[in-house]
């Protein structure tokens, strides 16, 4: 199999049938039979490898995981129903009582309820550190630190996160580097090569890019991601065979996708950096971007996520929202259509502004999920909404 990552995308599949299809088919089915006891007893062995039940794997799941798997440069891999359940249930599996967690406090905001409303449950504390301050990082590690977790770039502000200072951190102290990859993809970032041990996705953004099925995946090292398996399998986050089936067609386009996101993005971007009414622009492949010269470093492209600040706040921000015609209003990400967001008033309104502030979460903060329309047409709506 070519190296080449399109073709890996398109070319890894599950093995044909009897049918001799060219493109995988469905296999919508709960369980698998066996051929005698022997086999059945010798499979629930794991002596052989065979599909058992599709909480455990099924072919389009297996063909989804290899892919990605293959894209990251991971050994293993497992998909989960949910881009949370895969943030969940790697920590349930690899956590004991006691541990503890350092992590940058720019994380998507289920992320962390988990980590204050729920792993302390089970003594499970986490300590953040600012995303402008990765030298902090060391302080907080403790004797009973166990990972090192972050997303790059963040969730809405789009920082980036210097990827080989944590993989070094993380090696420096025996830690286990896990990285959120959602926004990059596997295509613009792969941090594994930076020394990560688990990278983690949701595929309701850009791996399926059309707003259809939700799904999440861990890739990384063989012997973690078997501790990983073996908690799934017990307590049953497992993708449906059917969302594994679109995910795994979603990647055959991944790539010519993402580069028009990109282009889009930076056009947009470019865009708002000239209009009077923005107070500043966040997009990791302009050059106003704070860690500009880290992005270049380690992403392939800027990614389509671009946060802008209006200026007027809270209130210019719902402005904003209620003059935009044609792009989308919704909670969503990674779309083929253009998703507007005001995190101040909506996705974030609940915290305090000490909080919001700290994750770079201003009043007037837009997220913008760039599609792929035509971008004179995405420009034009952002400027109308921004000047009626």
């Amino acid at each position: 199999m070519s190296k080449n990552f399109e073709t890996q995308a398109i070319r890894t599949q599950t093995e044909r049938s009897q049918f001799s299809e060219h493109s995988t088919p469905l296999y919508l089915t709960s369980s698998f039979v066996f051929d005698d006891a022997e086999d059945m007893r010798a499979s629930f062995a794991e002596e052989k490898e065979k599909n058992l039940y599709s909480r455990f794997s099924n072919p389009n799941t297996t063909e989804f995981v290899n892919k990605v798997v293959a894209m990251e440069g991971a050994e293993a891999g497992y998909a989960f129903a949910t881009g949370m359940a895969a943030v969940f249930s790697t920590f349930g599996a690899l956590l004991n009582a006691g541990d503890h967690i350092v992590s940058c406090r720019s994380v998507f905001g289920s992320t962390h309820s988990l980590f204050t409303k729920y792993l302390p449950k089970w003594n499970i504390e986490t300590s953040y550190f600012k995303i402008s301050e990765p030298e902090k990082i060391e302080s907080l590690i403790k004797s009973n630190t166990k990972v090192l977790y972050a997303e790059t770039p963040t969730n809405p502000a789009v920082d980036i996160l210097d990827l080989e200072i944590l993989g070094a951190i993380a090696k420096k102290h025996n830690l286990l580097l896990v990285i959120d990859n959602c926004f990059a993809t596997p295509y613009l970032q792969n941090p594994i090569k930076f020394g990560a041990d688990l990278v983690i996705h949701s595929a309701t953004k850009l791996i399926d890019g059309q707003g259809r099925v939700l799904g999440g995946i861990t890739v990384g090292k063989a012997d973690l991601i078997r501790e990983i398996y073996l908690f799934s399998r017990n307590t049953g986050p497992a993708m449906s065979p059917f969302n594994a089936w679109v995910l795994s067609k979603s990647l055959e386009t991944l790539a010519i996708r993402v580069e028009k996101h990109c282009e889009n993005a930076l056009k947009v971007a470019q865009f708002l950096e000239k209009e009077s009414k923005v107070n500043l622009v966040k997009y990791p492949f302009l050059k106003s971007h704070p860690q500009y010269e880290t992005a270049k470093k380690q992403m392939r492209l800027g990614g389509n996520i671009v946060a802008f600040e209006i200026k007027g706040g809270i209130e210019a921000g719902r402005k904003f929202l209620n003059n935009i015609k044609m792009c989308s209003l919704s909670a969503n990400l990674g779309d083929t259509r253009t998703i507007v967001t005001h995190p101040a008033s909506t996705t974030h309104s609940k915290l305090s502004i000490e909080d919001r502030l700290e994750v770079g979460i201003t009043d007037g903060l837009v997220r913008c999920s760039i599609g792929l329309e035509n971008v004179e047409d995405v420009i034009n709506d952002l400027n109308q909404a921004l000047n009626n």
